[in-house]
This record gives C-alpha cells, structure tokens and sequence, in this order.
C-alpha cells in the first residue's frame, strides 16, 4: 500500500488551513460582549498584518480579526475595525483600546469609532522609545523616572512626574526624547486615569497580551520557507492564531473586571444598581 503523496498531503493541508481561515475570518461577532480590545501589527513575508484581540467582560481573550497590507497604515487598520463592526460587533457604551502608539491604528480608531473608544497606549513602547531618543549614559535615569510615574496610583501625579522628566530633557538639549514623551503623554496614563486596581491595570498598560499571541503566530510561520502569496500568509496567520488561542487564560486580574465596567459604563452601571434597589 503506498503511502500519502506530497501533493496530497499539501493539498489536505491547504484544505484544513483554508477552512480555519474562513472560520475565523467570517465567525458572528454578536456574542461578544466586549469591554476592551489590543491591537497590534505583525510583520510576515514582508507584509504587515493588523490583528485585533478582544478582551469580554469575564476577562476572557478573543481573537476577532487580521487584516493584511503593505505597511501599518489607517486605511489598513480601518479595514479592519469595519470588518469586525460589519460582523456583529457590539458597541455598547465605551471601549478601551491598547495599541503601541502608531499613528495609523490611533486615528483609525478615532475615524471608526470616535468618542465610543478610549485609548491607553503602550507604556513600555513610550520608554523604549524616549529612551532610544537619549544618549547611553542617561538611559537609566530616563527609565528611572517614567517606571516611577508609571507606578502612580495616581494619574495627576504620574502627569507631573513625566512634565518634569520633558522640562529635564529640554534643559540637556534632547529635544527629540522630550518630544517623544510629550505627544501621546495623557494616552499613556488612561488606565490610571480610569483608577482600576493594580493588576488589571498592569495587564492594560502594555500591549503585552496580544505581543505573546504574536510570538505564537511567528513560531509557527516559522515552518514556512517560501511564502506564495497573501492568502498562504492568512492560513498561516490563522494557523498561529489557533494555535495561541488554545492556551488562552482570562487577563491577569481578570476578578476585578468588573471596576472596568464600571469606569467606561458608569450609566450603565448605574441604571443596574437601581434596579437592585428597586
């Protein structure tokens, strides 16, 4: 008895990895009931793939899209965001985006969405990139200062901090890192800003939780020595996205989800009160 021929076993492949693109890329987003969502670009076989990460009020993770395109830009990132709407996603009330700071995803979220969605940037990209603004010997000091505001419980207080860190870097002449850390200076502090526990706030400060995702989607493009086209990319994308999705675990500090809610829904939050007390 012979065994599988390589074309069969590629052509089963293609098959199995066409059907999960499929799934994924036209699942009914109306069951969602989503408070948060990551977004972030990864770059494979030279093109840039914009993917969305939900986050529901239970805290569980879901991924709902990808878009591909040449470069990280807002009409990639508009796509994206319109296809998720045009599936059923729910709006209801605000929702608390996290991105690395692009340009192109903030004003797709602004051009799509507009005051429905608040912003909280990634604090560990902001450092890294005033950091990188600043000559080796002021490094620590710089990373010092924006860990410590960071740290705040407070948002007017880790504003002031991070002024003060601008006016030092003006008065040492790096003006490029004092720029860098003013624009964008109040989305880096939303979390703050929405006074949420400790925890939670860790686990929406950074990007981090759709950043492990994609370290599971370049693991397993990895196997991959010669790309054939855009559709290949989006099987193998979907691939690595289910792939990440099985070892899925509700965000840290997923119990206090709730005090999530509760910031960016107080009306909503409110009407449910009355109706206990009623």
């Amino acid at each position: 008895m012979r065994g599988t021929s390589k074309s069969s076993a590629s052509r089963a492949f293609i098959d199995r990895t066409s059907s999960k693109l499929t799934e994924f890329l036209e699942r009914k987003l109306d069951d969602v009931d989503l408070i948060a969502m990551f977004i972030d670009a990864i770059e494979i076989a030279s093109k840039s793939v914009i993917i969305a990460l939900g986050v529901s009020i239970d805290g569980s993770k879901v991924p709902l899209g990808m878009w591909l395109g040449s470069t990280e830009n807002a009409t990639v990132a508009t796509a994206l965001l319109q296809s998720l709407i045009e599936r059923g996603l729910r709006v209801n009330g605000k929702l608390l985006f996290v991105i690395d700071g692009g340009k192109g995803i903030r004003k797709a979220i602004r051009d799509t969405l507009g005051d429905a969605a608040l912003v909280q940037r990634c604090q560990v990209h902001k450092m890294r990139n005033v950091r990188d603004h600043v000559p080796e010997a002021r490094h620590a000091y710089v990373m010092q200062q924006m860990h410590r505001a960071y740290a705040s419980t407070s948002s007017k207080v880790a504003r002031k901090q991070l002024l003060q860190l601008v006016s030092w870097l003006d008065a040492n002449g790096d003006d490029s890192a004092a720029e860098s850390l003013r624009e964008g200076l109040d989305e880096t502090l939303t979390v703050l800003a929405l006074r949420l526990p400790e925890t939670l706030r860790r686990t929406f400060a950074t990007t981090n939780a759709i950043e492990n995702m994609n370290g599971t989607i370049r693991r397993v493009c990895r196997n991959v020595k010669r790309w054939k086209g855009e559709s290949m990319i989006q099987r193998w994308m979907a691939l690595g996205i289910g792939e990440a999705e099985r070892k899925f675990r509700r965000v840290k500090g997923y119990k206090s989800m709730a005090a999530l809610v509760a910031a960016l829904r107080p009306a909503a939050n409110a009407v449910e009160s009355d109706s206990k007390v009623a």
